[in-house]
């Protein structure tokens, strides 16, 4: 067992990042400029297909895949909200990531209306 179990850990260490992301192994952490969606587009078809609730901790993001917990901090605040990827975007150049109201709210960024966060990702589960 433990033979089997090194040779997996030996083989995800040398996997390409394609692999990798079918294996889905979180990538480290990132920075970014997050904005946030909320009255405009509540209840309007998210990429999931489910409706958009802006009182939900979710986000749409390009980079990862839909259904990907994200860890997003805003060092701002030092406030850490957790929200999964439901949707597409952000499709403003140089932005990186789109909370939800909600999310928005909690870490303080909501007033602003942008603010660079830290984005961490944990756990893919298939939708």
């Amino acid at each position: 067992m433990r033979i089997h179990l090194a040779l997996l850990v030996l083989l995800c260490a040398a996997a390409p990042a394609q692999l990798k992301s079918t294996l889905n192994i979180p990538s480290p952490k990132t920075r970014g400029i997050a904005s946030w969606y909320g009255k405009r587009e509540q209840g309007k078809p998210m990429a999931n297909g489910q409706p958009f609730d802006r009182n939900k901790y979710t986000a749409a993001s390009r980079t990862y895949k839909l259904g990907t917990y994200l860890e997003v901090t805003y060092p701002r605040t030092g406030i850490t909200v957790l929200v999964r990827v439901t949707d597409r975007g952000p499709w403003v150049k140089g932005r990186v990531i789109d909370l939800s109201e909600r999310a928005a709210t909690t870490l303080g960024l909501r007033q602003r209306g942008l603010g660079e966060v830290e984005i961490q990702p944990l756990h893919f589960r298939p939708l």
